[in-house]
C-alpha cells in the first residue's frame, strides 16, 4: 500500500469542507477554509495545507476557534480599515479585507487593513499574490504562537511571524516573496509529526536547548531564527506591527495553534496594498520588467517563489499526494469510511 493517496484538487477541497462542516463550522467558512488549504498544497506548502484539518477541527470543536465567527469590518479613514475576525478563522477575515484594499489603494495609492482576534493565516504569499494582480504592491505581516527566543535568550517569546510581499509583474505571474523568520515555518514540523517522520538538522531545538530532529521535541523547543541576531529582531518587529497595531496578543501570551487547548489565539495581520502604477506615476510596469529581465539573464539566478508555479501548474494536472495518515485523518473528521 502507498503512503501517500493522489487527491484531485477538487477531490481535496470537497473533504476539507466535509471535515470542517462536520465539527463546528459554518459551511460558508468552510468553503474559505478550505480554498486556503488545497491552495496552499497545490503549491507546495504542505505545512499550511491539510495537515492543519485535525488541529482546526479540535479548535472548533473545544470552542477555542468560532467556526461560525462572522467578521466585522470598520473604515478608520479612507485608507485604514480594521476587521475583528470574532476569535474566528483569518480567512474569512481576509476575504472582508481584500474588497477594500483593492478600491481605497486604487483611489487613494494606499490602504492598510488591520484584522485583530485573528487566528492561523496560512501562506502569507496567497494573500499578497491576489492583490498583486490587480495592480498592487502588497505586503503582509502576521505574528504567531511562541517560538523563538529573544535573542540571547532560551525560552520562546515571538512567532515564526511571517512576512510576505507580492508585485505585479507585467502579464507574467506576480512576483511572491514569503518567508517565515525562522529557518522553515513550523508548519513543516507538524507536517513531518502528523506523517511520523524527521526533520532535518538545523531547523530547531527541543527544550534543553539542543539541536533536534524529533518533530515533537522540536514542537516543544524552539524554532532557529534567520539571520540568528537579525532574524529575531525581525521577529520582534513584527510582533509590534502585527500584535500591537491590532490590540493583538503578543506570541508569547498566545495559545497554540495545534491544539484544542486553552483561549482563542488572538493573533493579528496586517495587509497594506499599494497601486503600483499610481503612485510610480506609470513607470513601474517599465521598471519591474527592467529589473527581471535582469536576474533572469543571469545564469543559473531565478526569482523567488517559482518553485509554487511549478508546483501549482503540476497540481493542477496531477493533483496532490496526501501523506495516507493526515487523509485518513481528514476522512474521519468528516465522518466518511476510510
Amino acid at each position: 500500500m502507498s503512503d501517500t493517496v493522489n487527491l484531485s484538487l477538487e477531490e481535496a477541497r470537497k473533504l476539507t469542507i466535509d471535515a470542517l462542516s462536520a465539527n463546528k463550522t459554518d459551511p460558508a467558512n468552510a468553503q474559505i477554509v478550505a480554498q486556503a488549504l488545497v491552495n496552499a498544497e497545490a503549491d507546495g506548502q504542505a505545512g499550511h495545507g491539510l495537515s492543519r484539518i485535525p488541529s482546526y477541527t479540535a479548535q472548533t470543536r473545544s470552542g477555542k476557534v468560532d467556526g461560525f465567527a462572522k467578521p466585522e469590518a470598520r473604515c478608520i479613514t479612507p485608507v485604514v480599515q480594521r476587521v475583528d475576525a470574532k476569535f474566528g478563522f483569518a480567512y474569512p477575515a481576509i476575504e472582508v479585507a481584500m474588497p477594500f484594499l483593492k478600491e481605497a489603494s486604487g483611489q487613494n495609492g494606499l490602504a492598510l487593513s488591520a484584522i485583530c482576534h485573528s487566528h492561523h493565516f496560512g501562506q502569507a504569499g496567497a494573500h499578497c499574490e491576489r492583490l498583486a494582480r490587480e495592480g498592487k504592491i502588497a505586503l503582509v505581516f502576521g505574528n504567531a504562537p511562541k517560538a523563538i527566543a529573544a535573542f540571547g535568550g532560551k525560552n520562546p517569546m515571538f512567532g515564526t511571524n511571517p512576512i510576505a510581499f507580492a508585485a505585479p509583474n507585467g502579464d507574467a505571474d506576480p512576483l511572491v516573496i514569503d518567508l517565515a523568520l525562522s529557518r522553515v515555518a513550523r508548519g513543516k514540523i507538524m507536517a513531518a509529526q502528523r506523517a511520523g517522520k524527521s526533520i532535518p538538522e538545523g531547523w530547531s531545538l527541543d527544550k534543553e536547548g539542543q539541536p533536534t530532529t524529533d518533530a515533537d521535541a522540536a514542537l516543544e523547543g524552539t524554532m532557529i531564527p534567520i539571520g540568528e541576531a537579525k532574524g529575531a529582531a525581525l521577529a520582534m518587529m513584527i510582533e509590534i506591527l502585527a500584535a500591537g497595531l491590532c490590540g493583538s496578543a503578543f506570541g508569547f501570551e498566545a495559545s497554540s495553534l495545534f491544539s484544542g487547548e486553552g483561549d482563542a489565539p488572538d493573533l493579528g495581520q496586517v495587509i497594506l496594498a499599494i497601486d503600483a502604477n499610481l503612485v510610480s506615476g506609470g513607470g513601474f510596469s517599465e521598471r519591474m520588467h527592467t529589473l527581471v529581465s535582469a536576474i533572469e539573464s543571469e545564469q543559473g539566478a531565478r526569482l523567488p517563489g517559482t518553485s509554487r508555479l511549478i508546483a501549482r501548474a503540476k497540481a493542477k494536472q496531477s493533483g496532490i499526494n496526501l501523506p495516507r495518515p493526515i487523509y485518513q485523518e481528514a476522512m474521519r473528521l468528516a465522518g466518511l469510511p476510510v
